[in-house]
């Protein structure tokens, strides 16, 4: 079948089977490999892409439902060859480590500071719940998304306050030792 759709912005027309996951579609037919596959059953979120600005797992999408729509994937976040605030603060606050869940939380943290550009730390982690991080903890990510959020309002103090971890955190490094 045929299938059109937007994808960051640009149109694109190809022939796909039926049955090809949205997931698919983007990294094997697009080539657009920023969004992570991982679980197939919409248990990890590694693969949260936006259809029409919303958030959705695309391992549990077929590519044919997306047609007619604008598809955005963690590529779209850059604009102008400047990261976006999110990606920034994944970089500031270390809100990454092996990376893997990382599009997806950038996609999922996105949307939320652009329906709530201020939100509580307990607002961030409600919104990744459906996302897992075996690496972090997510206390960085939620300092990432916060930073974000600071960032954008135009507040760099707040901004440089986030990305200091609290003294005792489990964000702050060890002294003489490896984090």
């Amino acid at each position: 079948m045929q299938v059109t759709m937007i994808v960051n912005g640009d149109e694109v027309t190809r022939e796909i089977e039926a049955r090809l996951l949205l997931v698919h579609f983007l990294r094997d037919v697009l080539g657009l490999t920023g969004t992570h596959w991982g679980c197939d059953t919409s248990n990890c979120g590694t693969c949260v892409v936006w259809i029409d600005g919303r958030p959705v797992k695309s391992c549990t999408v077929l590519a044919a439902m997306a047609g007619g729509h604008e598809v955005s994937t963690v590529e779209s976040l850059a604009r102008g060859g400047e990261l976006d605030p999110v990606q920034r603060g994944f970089m500031e606050c270390h809100g990454l480590q092996c990376g893997f869940c990382t599009p997806g939380m950038m996609m999922t943290a996105r949307a939320l500071l652009n329906e709530n550009p201020d939100p509580s730390p307990d607002e961030i982690r409600e919104a990744i719940s459906g996302q897992i991080c075996r690496c972090t903890g997510y206390a960085t990510i939620v300092r990432s998304v916060r930073w974000a959020a600071a960032y954008e309002a135009g507040d760099q103090a707040a901004a440089d306050a986030v990305a200091e971890p609290e003294p005792g955190s489990i964000a702050e490094p060890v002294a003489g030792g490896a984090q």
